[in-house]
């Protein structure tokens, strides 16, 4: 290698310490002539005072010259070491010590030697990157035998400038450093490196690359024998002319390999010591260190030093990272070695640490507003911080513009949160998350009730399932905490859980989400809220009674509403009232119901609107089954226009579908036909399948028999009701559905085909309980049932 450049810095501190020196002295001395000669003129004390500041001034100048001395002969002595070492280290790399299990990866990284001028070994800090280089670069010895030199571009913890790249790559190359650190003179520096290295057959290995720009100007590195061989960031790849090798974490058998040397390397012999390879707790052990070699192997030294069983280790670390959040569990000497050993996450900044660790909460992926409002952070601040975390490998994108700890770091993260985050303050990070979730649903449901009335009425996403799809693995997770859970939060805490469980159950029964809406009820009426807070029981209670008559339960359905209506208050069983007084007019207890749905409408708020609104509409349809029809016209006018006043599509569509039998069973055949046109729009724009065949099903009725030369039309809108209903659960509408589809074909001529949909109909009713369609179709049959079914 050649000489060192002159040292000119060296040159200049000397000189400066000289002139110090020299300039205290003749200070001194200046000082004590104008002494002596002010002497004459001014008072003793003057003497006094000026005779001190130049003793003073000759001792800060000798002090300066002595300081500056001493750092000229450190950074000499710096210098010195740098060459050293760069001069020892450069011709021979040095083996790496403890790489295990990955031969194969380091053959490929010279595999891309060959053809390629510069490539860069990347992957999440600590994870071997550095290792692998180094082997790559002593299995390719043969292949430089002009050199290979190698820089540690992160000294001392410290990440070098590109400047000092290039200084130290000249001091070891033998061409002149960079004069400044602008872009010209970089540029410079780096022209005569390549000079100097081109048509050698030497390998550059630049070791802990933090950044792109500390390697920039070395790229290319010369366009022929000359390679360069980084080992960095991911951020490497970006880089043009840089090909890229990804190296992930070790498998699960080179790790627990890791775990085993570093154990098999201690000065403690246990020869009665399980062998760890064997071992499948060490291999549960490795997967919750995240498979990160310097964990793994400093676990695996530990255990071994110490004696430590492997269940024992096991157990630890699953307290650590399985726990809930809100419950306290003493910090445990085998966690804090894991997390200490973590170089990744502390080369993070202290807020990317800290939203990382957050995101360990959710065991989910999040959106950006939902992490703002997790780490009480603005959004753009959030992004950035995120671009951090994806940087290093610790997050990764999920569809929606979602993100989520890495499932192999999961456990990790949840160590460092309970680490560093007391219980109050998870306690709090959780608050923040309910709130924003429980308003952000009950935002979107409300969007759901009221529908698209007016044409331009838009939701909040344009898609009425879009946030809920995306969101509802979250949602689900928040609200069915364990039994008891809740209790351990603040009441506002509990307030707010209980409102997202509200509106997800909105969500559930609007989509026909039957099994998830019952599992969503039963977690609230096991938690101990609903025992000390009456009104959370019954709103459970009476959610679980409409999905019973939603899966055509009557019975169920009446018991359920029933509880519902003796655990709350006089104004909190109203709609409980409502529901249970259509129950008991499915099971045909007209009275009962009637009576229940008076209570529930006197019982209404007069501000109350919606409900008033509500109960009319049941009212209305227990007046129609007792065949009251000018009292059922105008409960469901009434309700109708208020639907309509409050901006309620879905119960402005409902009130019409129930005006269409009120007005044919009074002979209005023009305002039918108005009530089933207007309702079926209504239907349409709400995107509600279930709903429009109920309303299909009206309208086919209302003309069928009862408008003259209406047959066809009333065939189709019964078919098309048929389609709606194909394929879903055998109930009473579709029965009733078959059965008015074959009256309509019987009136059309096809008997054939009016009895095969008699025949699906009387099937059908009887599984469903419905006695009263079972008989209309036994004797549409004449008692004979042995035909052939047209339907599945």
């Amino acid at each position: 290698m050649t000489g060192s450049p002159p040292r000119r810095p060296a040159r200049r501190s000397r000189l400066l310490s000289v002139l110090l020196a020299a300039g205290g002295v003749v200070g001194a001395g200046v000082s004590a002539v104008l002494g002596n000669v002010t002497g004459n003129l001014l008072s003793e004390l003057s003497l006094t005072v000026l005779g001190s500041a130049s003793l003073g001034l000759a001792a800060i100048g000798v002090v300066a010259s002595v300081v500056v001395e001493w750092r000229r002969r450190q950074r000499e002595q710096l210098l010195a070491g740098e060459e050293a070492q760069a001069g020892s280290s450069a011709p021979t790399l040095p083996w790496p010590a403890g790489y295990t299990g990955r031969q194969g990866q380091a053959e490929a990284v010279v595999a891309m030697l060959a053809p390629e001028h510069a490539v860069a070994v990347v992957g999440r800090r600590a994870v071997g990157t550095s290792w692998c280089a180094i082997q790559a670069a002593n299995l390719s010895r043969a292949d430089f035998p002009d050199g290979q030199y190698y820089l540690d571009v992160r000294r001392g913890g410290r990440a070098r400038s590109p400047r000092e790249v290039l200084a130290a790559l000249a001091r070891i190359v033998g061409t002149g450093p960079p004069r400044t650190g602008r872009p010209d003179d970089l540029a410079d520096a780096a022209d005569e490196l390549r000079g100097q290295l081109d048509g050698r057959k030497v390998l550059l290995v630049l070791d802990n690359v933090d950044s792109p720009a500390q390697v920039r100007s070395l790229l290319p590195p010369t366009a022929r024998d000359c390679r360069l061989l980084l080992a960095g960031t991911g951020r490497l790849a970006a880089l043009d002319g840089v090909v890229a090798y990804w190296l992930a974490e070790p498998e699960v058998g080179d790790a627990v390999e890791m775990f085993a040397d570093a154990g098999a390397a201690t000065a403690v012999a246990r020869p009665h010591r399980p062998d760890p390879r064997c071992d499948p707790a060490v291999r549960a052990i490795v997967e919750l260190c995240g498979r990160q070699p310097r964990a793994v192997t400093e676990l695996g030294r530990r255990s071994a030093q110490h004696g430590w069983r492997h269940a024992d280790v096991l157990h630890a670390l699953r307290r650590a990272a399985d726990t809930p959040p809100h419950q306290r569990v003493g910090v445990s000497p085998v966690t804090g070695l894991v997390t200490a050993r973590d170089t990744a996450y502390h080369a993070l900044s202290g807020e990317a640490r800290r939203l990382w660790r957050l995101l360990s909460l959710s065991r989910v992926p999040l959106d950006r507003a939902t992490i703002a409002a997790l780490a009480g952070r603005r959004p753009h601040r959030v992004a950035a911080l995120l671009d951090e975390l994806a940087d290093g490998a610790f997050v990764v994108g999920a569809p929606g513009d979602r993100y989520e700890v890495r499932p192999l770091l999961a456990g990790y993260a949840r160590m460092h949160l309970r680490e560093a985050e007391p219980v109050h303050r998870r306690v709090t990070v959780q608050a923040r998350l309910t709130r924003h979730l429980a308003r952000r649903a009950e935002q979107q449901v409300a969007a759901l009730a009221t529908g698209a009335l007016d044409r331009d009425h838009r939701l909040p996403d344009d898609d009425p399932y879009g946030w809920f799809d995306l969101h509802q693995e979250l949602l689900l997770a928040v609200v069915k905490v364990p039994a008891g859970a809740v209790e351990t939060l603040p009441r506002r805490v509990r307030d707010w859980w209980f409102r997202l469980a509200v509106a997800l159950c909105g969500w559930l029964a609007h989509t026909e989400r039957l099994d998830e809406w019952e599992d969503v009820c039963r977690t609230v009426l096991a938690n101990p809220s609903a025992q000390d807070r009456p009104e959370i029981a019954g709103w459970a209670h009476n959610e679980l009674g409409v999905l019973r008559r939603r899966r055509h339960d009557p019975y169920g359905a009446v018991a359920a509403l029933s509880l519902a209506v003796a655990g709350q208050g006089r104004r909190g069983t109203a709609q409980a009232r409502m529901n249970l007084g259509l129950a008991l007019l499915d099971l045909g207890r007209t009275d009962e119901a009637v009576e229940h749905l008076e209570l529930s409408r006197r019982h209404r708020a007069s501000a109350d609107r919606a409900g008033q609104a509500l109960s009319d509409l049941g009212l209305g349809a227990a007046r129609l089954a007792r065949h009251e029809f000018e009292t059922a016209h105008d409960l469901l006018v009434r309700a109708a226009n208020s639907f309509r006043s409050l901006g309620d599509a879905r119960g402005y569509a409902a009130a019409l579908t129930n005006l269409v039998l009120v007005h044919s069973a009074m002979g209005e055949h023009l305002d039918a036909a108005q009530a089933w046109r207007a309702a079926l729009r209504e239907h349409e724009s709400l995107g509600d399948p279930t709903n429009r065949a109920v309303a299909l099903l009206n309208a086919g009725v209302a003309l069928l028999g009862v408008a003259p030369g209406q047959d066809r039309q009333a065939y189709e809108l019964l078919a098309e009701s048929w389609r709606l209903r194909e394929g879903g659960r055998p109930d009473a509408g579709l029965g009733r559905t078959l059965l008015h589809l074959g009256d309509a074909a019987a009136a059309l001529g096809d008997d054939e085909e009016a009895r095969g949909h008699w025949a699906d109909a009387a099937a059908i009713c009887e599984v469903a309980g419905d006695d009263d369609g079972q008989q209309a179709a036994d004797a549409r049959l004449g008692g004979d049932r042995r035909v052939e079914p047209r339907s599945g």
